[in-house]
């Protein structure tokens, strides 16, 4: 069966948020094109570990010798979107991601598949038996960003992620709205 493809070559919006209470959140990737809007869940794991990685990629570029591209070193104002979520169906839950850089179009490309059965190597890594199954999938969501909205995308992603529920100072463990009780370590 060929694989469902959502995609996004150069998409109105592209964000992250959440839908719930802070300890009980669910992340959301949303892209939207004209009318067609795809929601993919995550994890806050995932979405912060996107945005790290976005960064990182651009920081990189932009200390390359003889860099061709414009890459901002910080969040265009005007591209900072802090709007909501627009209704969210699901497309799917996001088992693995990738990052990737085009150089012939100066977009970021995000790829993300479904969770699967797929065992990854003690260092994070998949092998190619694994990324056969994986591209086997049903569906998956590519979505390339230019630059400027990247390092939106990924300003507006920390901030999401930061938003949770406050940490205790004793043990680091996060702090429900009804209170919570913890073992500070000893000293």
């Amino acid at each position: 069966m060929p694989t469902k493809v959502h995609e996004f070559t150069w998409p109105d919006r592209v964000v992250v948020g959440t839908i719930g209470l802070p300890g009980a959140r669910t992340f959301y990737l949303q892209v939207r094109a004209g009318t067609q809007i795809v929601s993919i869940a995550l994890e806050k794991q995932q979405s912060a570990q996107l945005a790290e990685k976005i960064d990182e990629i651009l920081d990189q570029l932009i200390t390359l010798e003889g860099n061709p591209f414009s890459i901002p070193a910080s969040t265009p104002i005007e591209l900072v979107d802090n709007e909501q979520l627009e209704p969210v169906e699901e497309q799917f839950r996001t088992g693995a991601m990738s990052l990737g850089w085009d150089p012939t179009t100066v977009q970021l490309v995000i790829e993300a598949y479904p969770i699967a059965e797929v065992e990854a190597n003690e260092d994070g890594t998949i092998d190619d038996e694994s990324l056969d199954q994986l591209e086997e999938a049903a569906e998956m969501l590519r979505v390339r960003i230019p630059v400027g909205t990247a390092r939106a995308f990924a300003k507006r992603t920390r901030e999401i992620v930061g938003a949770g529920r406050p940490t205790c100072p004793l043990c680091g463990e996060p702090v429900d709205p009804g209170g919570h009780s913890c073992a500070p370590s000893e000293a």
